[in-house]
Parts: C-alpha cells; structure tokens; sequence
C-alpha cells in the first residue's frame, strides 16, 4: 500500500481538508489534486494543508485543451501551479477538435506545436508534461490523442524530464500495442504516473462517470501494474474513478473500499 495514491477525484465531493485528515488517518500518504478545488481552497492553503498532513501531491490534473485560444497561458499558469504544490507531473488531456472542425490531423499538430513552446517552461519548473491518451470515444471533444503510441511520438521530441506519458488502464485497456508501449515508455524514461480504474459493461448512460471501481469490470488490472513495474518505475500506483455512486458514499468510507480493492486487485 506505500505506492496506494488517492485521486482526489475518486471522492470528488469529499472537502479538501477533511480528505487530507482522512487519508492521514488511514495511512494514505499520496494524492492526486485537481487544479479547480485547489483553486477554490487556495494554493498556497492548499500546499500547506498537504506537508501539514505528509502528504505528497502525485499529480495535479489538469492541463491541455490545446484547442482553446488561450491554452498556453492556461497550461503555463498550470504548470506554476504543480511546482507550488510539488507535483512532479502536470496531466495534459490534449483537447478535441475547435468547434465546427473536422480537422482531427490539424488537432494532433497543435498539440504538438503547444507542446514545443511548453515544455521547456515546465522543464524550467521542474514539472513533467504527462501526456494522457484517452478512449478514443472522447477523441471528438476531448481528446485526440487515443493511443500510448501516439503519446509517446508526441513527447520524443523532448526531453524525458519535461514531457512524459500517463498510463491509465481504463483509457489503455483495449489497445492491442498497449504492453509495447509501455515497455517502450519505460525504456525512454517517460512513465509520469500509473493510474487505475475499471471498464464495466454495459457502459453507464453517463460515460464520463462511468469508471468500474477495481475489480468490477473488464481490466486486467495486476497484468498493467505488473507490465508497468517491469519497466522499472517504482513511482505511486493513483486511483482515478469517476463514478456517481461512489461519488454519493461518504469520504472515509469511498477510500476504505478504493484501498481494499486496490489491495485486492492491483498490489
């Protein structure tokens, strides 16, 4: 359970300061933060809050939507943002097409173009870029990088301190290149993080909140952590499920099951 990271996502409606108590108490010593109710907690209050309880902040979600006019200001105020909180990785979910596009290539090449002027900035910070592909069912609004593949083409242009790849099992399961990739995102020194949660079926009606809590669905979720480790990152495992029925739990208890079925299904 050292590795055991807790998205904050996973018990969204949970305050801040009682989440860090709670995983305090419950020797949870990582978590994962969302720039939003950082934002509302305050930054500084928020950085505080973390060291006050040993707490690490494993990540800082999110920056990217490269489609939008003002990214790289958005993504640099961001990637300050992570250096105050110590997070090593800032998650980039690339965006999707501009509005009325069809133009999914033209998408791909302004994340790239974004990328070029970015990662210096977070290399300067000492933040890793990660890269996070999503399901490609997202690609239209979302995200246009579908595949570890083309994450990792992405970031080959830079330095491995500044740009890195997520590996998350519920947008990577179904990727037949998938074990490849990750071989070959460990052997460049790239893996930023490893998040896991579960696909189920039939998909909820509400797919953005339709994460499987561990051990319910489809992913073979001990083959990616064992895949993952064999690279040699020994880095912190973040759970990351988005679902409205473990959001409707209380905090103490949404962690309890998340960290018995980590140990169950992923350690």
């Amino acid at each position: 359970m050292r590795r055991f990271s807790l998205n904050q996502w996973t018990t969204r409606h949970w305050p801040l300061a009682e989440l860090a108590a709670g995983c305090a108490s419950a020797g949870v010593t990582g978590v994962g933060l969302w720039r939003e109710p950082v934002a509302d907690y305050g930054l500084a209050r928020t950085g505080r809050l973390m060291r006050d309880h040993g707490l690490a902040v494993t990540s800082l979600c999110r920056g990217g939507f490269f489609q939008e006019p003002d990214a790289l200001e958005n993504n640099r105020r961001a990637v300050e943002e992570a250096a105050a909180l110590g997070a090593p990785a800032l998650c980039l979910v690339s965006g999707g097409l501009p509005d009325g596009s069809r133009d999914l290539d033209g998408a791909r090449s302004r994340v790239a173009d974004v990328l070029a002027e970015l990662a210096p900035y977070a290399g300067e910070h000492g933040v890793q870029l990660a890269i996070e592909p999503l399901h490609p069912m997202f690609c239209s609004d979302r995200c246009v990088v579908s595949t570890l593949g083309q994450a990792l083409d992405l970031a080959a242009p830079f330095p491995s301190s500044q740009v890195g790849v997520m590996v998350d099992t519920y947008h990577l399961w179904w990727d037949p290149a998938v074990w490849d990739g990750i071989a070959r995102a460990g052997a460049e020194g790239r893996i930023s993080l490893f998040q896991v949660a579960d696909w189920v079926t039939p998909l909820p009606e509400g797919v953005l909140t339709g994460r499987g809590m561990l051990g319910d669905g489809r992913v073979e979720l001990r083959r990616f952590r064992e895949a993952v480790d064999a690279t040699g990152y020994t880095g912190p495992i973040e759970v990351e499920i988005f679902n409205d029925a473990l959001w409707a739990m209380p905090g103490p208890e949404a962690l309890a099951l998340t960290m018995a079925r980590y140990e169950e299904h992923v350690a």
